[in-house]
């Protein structure tokens, strides 16, 4: 039960962090100014890692290293605790290393479907707000590709729905993975 709990906690707090390490990155990779309220969030949650890793790691043409650092960092740490509790040691760092990277790969695909429902909210209610426009660009890149696709049906888009469903058919994948690397671990 202990256990349960710390994890929880920590998947909370780990996630959130990496969350705003991946979605300060996709915004920077998106030209998204930071000036309105989601901006203003990631900043107050990845500033103290992303700055001090700027320092040390440079950016690579529009992709800013510091901020995959910092979300691979949280991650890193959530499973080294994890796996203290466990096995009261590094059993294979090679693993603890890997479920990191899928860690971070899950955080990503779920802060997606996350922005894709919010977007699909808001198209029903068309406001205006300086969020629904952050959102707006930020799901426009995967739900573009789908358009092409997916036509409107009696006037209603249905990428949204698409875009979700292949959002959960890689988190299937990737959970699958992940277990079998657990697995391998456990052997």
């Amino acid at each position: 039960m202990l256990f349960q709990i710390i994890s929880l906690l920590l998947d909370i707090g780990c996630g959130l962090v990496t969350g705003a390490c991946l979605l300060r990155l996709y915004m920077q990779m998106q030209r998204i100014p930071f000036s309105n309220p989601v901006g203003q969030l990631v900043f107050v949650l990845s500033n103290w890692l992303v700055m001090p890793l700027r320092k040390v790691l440079p950016s690579s043409g529009r992709v800013d290293l510091s901020c995959l650092m910092g979300a691979f960092l949280a991650q890193l740490v959530q499973f080294v605790v994890l796996a203290l509790l466990v096995s009261q040691g590094f059993s294979n760092v090679v693993v603890i290393l890997l479920l990191a990277v899928f860690g971070v790969l899950r955080v990503a695909v779920t802060g997606m479907m996350g922005l894709v429902i919010a977007h699909a909210v808001l198209s029903w209610v068309q406001t205006r707000s300086p969020i629904s426009g952050v959102i707006d660009r930020l799901c426009e890149p995967l739900l573009r590709p789908i358009r092409r696709y997916v036509p409107l049906m009696g006037g209603i888009d249905f990428s949204s729905l698409v875009a979700l469903i292949l959002l959960q058919v890689v988190m299937i994948v990737l959970g699958h993975l992940q277990m079998s690397l657990m697995g391998i671990a456990a052997a």
